[in-house]
């Protein structure tokens, strides 16, 4: 028998909640690269998802290859995938992207509506021997069902697939590890309620976990977001089975770089950036934005949303947008750096008591100047209320929740108790921002297009730019 400083060690490195930070990410493949090469060490490399994130330039510019190539370059074993992946991309661009990709994609609670299968990109569970072990992965990404449905996708009970591959697996490998894109309380959960799990390692939720949380025999552990921790758990064996050696998520701040990748993600830059280069529309004035009052890009916006749903009415916020749009030619790149946030637009019927909350909401600084995140929100501020379709006059003077005196729809004044057809935001049914828009019902989610998809398509249309300029909020002249 080897001594116990020679014994064969599994070495599970991960990463979680990237978000397409590709400033990190040639640090953390010399890192990897590092640990491989330490001495009787079997490293287990993998993702939890969210890898990809459409608001850096370098994925939406080459749809997620740029992602592909430096899983690829890192030397990733298996992957499973987020809701920035899932929900983002349609399943078809999600083929093509992975098409490349020498690891598999491990996710069990997806299926095509079609077939009742998972795509054919995807594997339920998998089975791999590093160290000397038998390791079954099992994968699972957050349920979204209303969204996936859109896709074409049905999204299952994570618990419930979960639960059937470890049936599965127990009997045919020396550990199960779970690769959960579900967040930590769906972690704390699965340790509680499904036996024969040996580690769950999490995302989702960006937590970060610098000590394994045990719950009974499983080592539940994560990585926080956006690279800036590489975790890694190492089990030796003992008596026959894996027992958990050592355990952390070490800093990835300054350090050797992996040239490779940091090759390949320069050429991916300079070809999304020939592709974000493409002029889309030509507009002859200046369009700024304003997150405390009224301004034409945001109107713009608006205007974009109530057309496309075909509302009698849209609300959104100006912070949707980071910066204001210059006059001349527009390409799609200055649309994205503008818009980045990979949200939705959504349809639905809401009282008028829910719009005349918050609209005066929408008349507080500390709501105007709030910090959010999360949803798919990539702005800095939530910003004030923009709207299309409605006309409001309010005196600014005015004591907080009695500033409005009117708010109306072709003229006509919104009546409390009344329901309207509202085109919105898919971020504000889940209660983030002005939380009185989830109350919404009839929803209509409409996916893949994203707010800079409706922007491109407002900017096209005869008299947008002009009709932006035309105020919707007026102050009552006292």
């Amino acid at each position: 028998m080897l001594p116990e400083s020679d014994q064969e060690t599994l070495m599970i490195v991960y990463t979680n909640d990237l978000h397409s930070h590709f400033g990190t990410m040639g640090r953390i493949a010399a890192m990897v690269d590092e640990l491989r090469g330490r001495p009787h060490t079997s490293v287990l490399l993998l993702d939890i998802g969210d890898h990809m994130d459409r608001a850096a330039p370098e994925t939406e510019g080459t749809m997620g290859q740029a992602n592909v190539d430096v899983l690829n370059l890192t030397g990733y074993d298996a992957i499973t995938i987020g809701n920035n992946e899932g929900l983002t991309f349609t399943p078809k661009l999600l083929e093509q992207a992975y098409a490349g990709l020498t690891c598999p994609v491990i996710c069990g609670n997806i299926r095509e509506k079609e077939t009742g299968r998972p795509p054919k990109w995807m594997k339920e569970h998998w089975i791999v021997r590093r160290g000397g072990m038998t390791i079954g992965l099992i994968g699972a990404t957050a349920s979204y069902p209303e969204f996936y449905g859109l896709l074409g996708l049905e999204v299952l009970d994570p618990k419930v697939t979960i639960a059937d591959s470890v049936e599965k697996l127990r009997s045919q490998v020396d550990l199960i590890v779970v690769m959960s894109h579900l967040g930590l309380p769906m972690d704390r959960t699965l340790a509680e309620s499904i036996p024969g799990i040996g580690l769950i390692i999490g995302g989702h939720t960006h937590h970060l976990l610098e000590e394994p949380l045990m719950i009974g025999n499983t080592a539940v552990v994560a990585a926080g977001k956006f690279g800036m921790y590489l975790g890694r758990i190492e089990f030796r064996k003992a008596d026959g089975k894996p027992v958990l050696a050592e355990s952390r998520c070490a800093v990835v701040g300054d350090g050797e770089e992996s040239e490779s990748v940091l090759k390949a993600i320069g050429i991916h830059q300079a070809s999304a950036k020939r592709r974000l280069d493409r002029t889309v529309a030509v507009t002859e004035m200046d369009l700024p934005i304003d997150y405390g009052s009224e301004s034409p890009f945001g109107n713009l916006l608006a205007q974009a949303v109530k057309r496309y749903t075909g509302s009698e009415l849209s609300i959104i916020n100006s912070g949707q947008l980071l910066m204001g749009l210059p006059a001349g030619e527009i390409s799609e790149g200055m649309l994205h750096e503008r818009c980045p946030s990979p949200i939705n637009p959504c349809r639905m019927k809401l009282r008028g008591e829910d719009i005349l909350y918050s609209l005066e909401q929408s008349l507080l600084p500390e709501m105007t100047d709030k910090s959010i995140y999360g949803f798919g929100f990539r702005g800095k501020l939530l910003g004030g209320i923009c709207v299309d379709g409605m006309d409001i006059l309010y005196d600014p003077s005015g004591e907080p929740f009695h500033k409005i005196t009117q708010a109306s729809v072709q003229g006509v004044p919104i009546l409390p108790d009344k329901d309207y057809i509202v085109g919105t935001l898919d971020m504000f049914t889940f209660g983030i921002g002005y939380e009185r828009l989830k109350n919404g019902t009839e929803r209509q989610y409409m996916l893949p297009d994203f707010l800079r998809d409706l922007l491109r398509m407002e900017l096209q249309t005869a008299g947008a730019v002009v009709n932006c300029f035309l105020p919707r909020w007026k102050e009552i002249e006292l």
